[in-house]
């Protein structure tokens, strides 16, 4: 394959990736012990006891790891924990619960992103929906700003991982690709156009940035088939789980270095955008959630009416569904599950009671007590 056909295949952005991995000579990975900074050990040991509790409820299922029910669309479980470190931050507890930015933030709107406090109850939003699209391969869906994974190998389990993708200029786009090459401590070579940005803040950009803590790509990357994207971990984890990339995945350190290990190459990646969805409880109830849709996928998307059909796709019109209820979670989009049907349904109130013929009952019967 000469040149040109590479630079084709994998674009600038991926080529690059390869080559400063070449140039850049052998890079050895550090002990864990180096390689974690302090603050950030600290943060990922904390309320352990909770953790531990975590694990035993999935049946020591691995972190992200859920078993697929047998009917119904469901996994994961909505909990809350209770914060016991003053230091600690709301994104803290969201990387330890692997939440991301976005989700912790929705599901605890009164609670100080930076300052949670000591004894605050910290709602952890771990139960998903699964999204609307074949289950092989990984789909990553974008407006969820949620990555899941359904092994081949491993069949009945799904892996889900917050994620971070492109900001609006530099949006992610949708589409069907697949993975291609690994690398592990890969360097990194800023885009010509980060170069200019930086250049103009009379910051220049070096050309390459060599593995390390200042590399954006942390110590893996996963390239897609689709030019110039890839799937890698970060060195400013606290961002995992919003808008902030150039258009590529963007992992937890410790989410990226499992499923580096785990993905094959070829293996398919389904972008795509689906900020509402809908499905079954393996009990009956039918649940609905809305997501912040992307701005720049809106084109002639009508939010109500696509939630409608989605809806109705899945009751086939045997199920009467209150239509103010699939609008108050398209109008409110912010991850919450909402119950349209079933056991964990809200029942309607009872109509009110008529008491005026019972009054009327109550005074014959004293009139003729009267009389007699």
């Amino acid at each position: 394959m000469n040149i040109r056909q590479t630079f084709n295949l994998w674009g600038p952005t991926s080529l690059a990736v390869l080559l400063a991995a070449s140039l850049a000579g052998p890079a050895y990975a550090q002990p864990a012990s180096e390689q974690q900074p302090e603050n950030e050990a600290q943060a990922l040991s904390a309320d352990a006891v909770d953790s531990a509790e975590q694990v035993a409820a999935r049946d020591e299922l691995p972190r992200g790891h859920y078993r697929i029910p047998e009917r119904g669309d469901v996994i994961g479980e909505r909990y809350t924990v209770v914060v016991e470190n003053p230091d600690e931050t709301l994104i803290d507890i969201a990387r330890r619960h692997n939440i991301g930015y976005e989700e912790i933030r929705m599901a605890n709107p009164d609670v100080s992103l930076w300052v949670p406090g000591l004894g605050t109850e910290v709602v952890i939003p771990s139960e998903y929906l699964l999204p609307p699209a074949p289950r092989e391969g990984v789909v990553v869906n974008l407006s969820e700003l949620r990555l899941y994974y359904y092994p081949a190998n491993n069949p009945g389990i799904v892996e889900t991982y917050p994620v971070s993708v492109g900001r609006e200029e530099f949006a992610t786009p949708v589409g069907i690709t697949r993975t291609t090459v690994k690398v592990k401590d890969p360097a990194w070579a800023p885009p010509a156009s980060m170069r200019r940005e930086a250049a103009a803040r009379g910051e220049p950009a070096p050309a390459i940035v060599p593995p390390g803590p200042d590399n954006p790509l942390g110590e893996h990357a996963i390239l897609l088939a689709m030019p110039s994207y890839l799937i890698h971990g970060t060195n400013r984890p606290d961002g995992v789980g919003m808008r902030a990339s150039r258009g590529c995945i963007r992992m937890y350190p410790e989410d990226i270095a499992s499923l580096y290990d785990r993905l094959p190459s070829g293996t398919q990646v389904n972008l795509m955008d689906a900020p509402f969805k809908a499905g079954w409880a393996e009990d009956g109830t039918l649940f609905v959630q809305s997501f912040p849709q992307l701005e720049e996928n809106v084109g002639d998307f009508e939010p109500m009416l696509n939630a409608l059909q989605r809806v109705t796709a899945l009751t086939e019109d045997q199920v009467e569904i209150d239509p103010e209820q699939v609008k108050r979670a398209v109008e409110t989009p912010n991850g919450q599950f909402i119950a349209l049907h079933g056991p964990q349904a809200p029942q309607p109130e009872p109509e009110p009671v008529e008491l005026f013929n019972e009054v009327e009952l109550n005074a014959a019967v004293s009139s003729a007590e009267d009389e007699a």
